[in-house]
């Protein structure tokens, strides 16, 4: 089963069309920089050393953004021949929630936000889209599709699900009577309105498929059943207000619900998994779904899904703890097992795919269900390796201490997060807003749903 696209082996990129367009770029809006800081402050209280983190890693997506389009760039380094336009959808997604944290924390102007996010969705409006359905990788400047393997060169509806439930969010954030605030919020729904949702059943089975390509129509052959990151994808298509595009309810049973890891019920380190592999798999299962989507007092037949997450990041927590494998530096401090870059390439680490390599932002995004190890971790990775980690968009990605390897790279799937569950264990916003959306309420009911949000 493929968990993250991340797995595939080849990497095919257009380089060559992304040179000859940096040399085409328009004027960008160039939005006022983010004061930062790289020397390490020792004595930090920890709220003064949350703040900082959730404000300094935020500039990724704000100093760092694409000058022409405004979205997320892919990656901080030029790895695996990334051309330097590359930015990505679902990274997008995560960096505009982010970027409501940083307006709503007074860092940014909530007016230069708006209109640096009408930047976007207007680049958007005109970028290659398939079915109302963006690739996971776009170019920049151009707004043309970046094939992310050879035949997956078209619409990716998990990371297209990603962008969306960040634009929602800003929707339902960005509530002023101003034009500028207006024609973001309109300009959203014309590109929510406009997704497919029904073309991805590939022909009414109950069932969505991750990838559709213009050229190699459903090659990749990828049906998404649960339990992993992809939540967010059936909840969205149960939702959409466009009735010709709407799908019945049985996607999510019959499809979704429908694989040999999505019951569990075991017991890892004395916690009850209700869902998914066993040990919970990499922790951003329960984070990317989950950055807008409220986990609080949200169950159906299947699952209570604070339960899920929480036993999730304990059982990540305890294996660390215990470390069997006898890795340098695992510890109550030092913990956190997901996808992200390695020593020897990227991989999707967990307890049972385990190679040594902590990534901060398993730790850092679990703080809304286990915010004492969290912050114990964060001071660890601030504190201790600091020196080593601490840079000016925040933590780097990963380190490996048994390999004596410490990333100098940051990823917008991996940043984003950081900011976002942090925020939503301070004050729940990201959380509240997403689930204030009239069209997630309905269709959270559609699918059976309850939380605490609606009954």
């Amino acid at each position: 089963m493929k968990i993250r696209k991340y797995f595939l082996p080849i990497f095919i990129f257009l380089t060559a069309a992304s040179t000859i367009a940096t040399a085409q770029k328009p004027v960008a809006l160039k939005p006022a920089g983010i004061p930062y800081t790289v020397k390490v402050d020792k004595n930090i209280s920890d709220s003064a050393l949350i703040d900082l983190v959730q404000k300094q890693t935020i500039r990724y997506f704000w100093d760092f953004a694409h000058p022409v389009s405004g979205l997320a760039r892919e990656r901080s380094n030029v790895s695996f021949n990334y051309g330097p336009e590359v930015t990505t959808t679902g990274g997008t997604g995560f960096g505009i929630m982010a970027l409501i944290v940083g307006v709503n924390r007074g860092w940014i102007e909530r007016d230069t936000a708006a209109r640096f996010m009408l930047k976007m969705v207007k680049f958007l409006s005109k970028a290659d889209a398939y079915h109302g359905v963006f690739p996971h990788w776009l170019d920049g400047a151009t707004g043309r599709t970046i094939p992310f393997s050879r035949k997956d060169d078209g619409a990716d509806l998990v990371e297209s699900s990603f962008l969306f439930q960040g634009l929602l969010t800003a929707r339902q954030y960005f509530n002023g009577t101003n034009d500028v605030e207006r024609d973001l919020r309109n300009r959203i729904n014309w590109l929510w309105n406009d997704i497919e949702w029904n073309w991805f059943t590939n022909g009414g089975q109950n069932v969505l498929y991750w990838h559709w390509s213009p050229n190699n129509g459903w090659a990749m052959d990828f049906p998404v059943r649960g339990f992993n990151e992809c939540l967010i994808m059936y909840v969205l298509a149960a939702s959409t207000p466009n009735e010709k595009y709407q799908v019945p309810a049985s996607i999510y049973h019959r499809g979704w619900a429908q694989s040999d890891f999505f019951i569990n019920k075991r017991k890892f380190y004395n916690y009850t998994l209700p869902l998914g592999f066993d040990y919970g798999g990499p922790l951003f299962f329960s984070h990317y779904s989950f950055l807008g989507l409220s986990p609080r007092g949200l169950k159906d037949r299947y699952a209570d899904y604070w339960e899920q997450n929480q036993s999730h990041s304990l059982i990540n927590y305890s294996y660390c703890v215990d470390n069997p494998k006898a890795f340098k530096g695992y510890g109550e401090n030092c913990w956190g097992l997901t996808a992200s870059d390695t020593y020897n390439g990227y991989d999707a680490h967990s307890p049972t795919n385990d190679h040594g390599t902590i990534t901060p932002t398993a730790a850092l995004s679990a703080f809304p269900y286990a915010p004492a190890q969290s912050m114990k971790a964060l001071r660890h990775f601030y504190v201790d390796l600091g020196d080593k980690i601490w840079s000016p968009y925040g933590f780097t990605d990963a380190f490996n201490k048994t390999q004596n390897w410490y990333a100098t790279s940051h990823l917008a799937i991996d940043q984003g997060p950081i900011v976002v569950m942090i925020e939503n264990y301070r004050t729940g916003l990201l959380w509240n807003l997403f689930m204030s959306c009239p069209e997630i309420k309905n269709g959270l009911k559609k699918l059976g749903f309850t939380s605490g949000y609606h009954q």
